[in-house]
């Protein structure tokens, strides 16, 4: 109780102030909802259910903020739909490596992908991914495969567009089967780099005969656009 408390503290700091202040009652089952909000990114939105019908069908990605990496809140992955919307093409064959939520294979089809394959490794995403697929009416679009993407990605190729969110030193280890993976015109969107790893980033993708299209900036983050030479 305040007594005890105040006692207590007393003992170490004779001359120490105590003051007690009531917690005001919060259902915090539902005050989360209202830290996430909607991010328009140019020509697409990635909303929470809650907000959906503030948006258009067309532009809205509809993300439940469940377990999945992925719901539009990281710089990182709003710099992949910002590079995205200038790279994807009608009818293109997309793979989104370490798919998260699906957010990405899910702008994808938005774009007018004909075919969308989000590869995850991690089980736990993966009932995350599908329910946002078909939240997204996008589900004879996008296929959410759980697996290795240094093995699955050769399965799936060629595609035109590979979108990688994933931590660098994983990146520069999957360029090679990328530039494998990719058809003749493809190209392809990193995410996931520190701006402090982007002179080194920028060494090892010119090193192995890429060139740099365009590059996103947020924060700490940064995403390029690349294409083989």
């Amino acid at each position: 109780d305040h007594t005890r408390v105040t006692e207590s503290l007393r003992r170490v700091d004779a001359g120490a102030r105590v003051d007690f202040t009531p917690t005001p009652i919060v259902d915090w089952s539902a005050e989360w909802r209202t830290r996430i909000r909607a991010h328009r990114l140019i020509g697409l939105v990635v909303t929470p259910p809650w907000l959906a019908e503030e948006h258009r069908e067309s532009e809205r990605i509809v993300i439940d903020p469940g377990m999945a990496f992925g719901t539009g809140e990281h710089e990182t992955t709003r710099g992949v739909l910002r590079l995205m919307q200038r790279v994807v093409r009608s009818g293109d064959v997309v793979a989104d490596l370490g798919a998260g939520s699906a957010i990405l294979a899910i702008a994808a089809a938005k774009l007018g992908a004909r075919r969308a394959i989000a590869i995850e490794l991690d089980p736990d995403a993966i009932g995350n991914a599908q329910e946002n697929v078909a939240r997204n009416h996008v589900d004879e679009l996008v296929s959410v495969i759980e697996g290795d993407a240094f093995l699955l990605l050769p399965l799936v190729a060629p595609v035109r567009v590979v979108v990688a969110n994933i931590v660098s030193s994983v990146l520069v280890a999957l360029l090679p089967v990328i530039e494998r993976s990719l058809t003749s015109d493809g190209i392809a969107i990193l995410s996931g780099i520190l701006l402090e790893e982007q002179t080194e980033m920028e060494k090892a993708l010119l090193a192995g005969g890429w060139s740099l299209v365009e590059t996103d900036a947020e924060g700490m983050w940064w995403s390029v656009t690349i294409t083989r030479r």
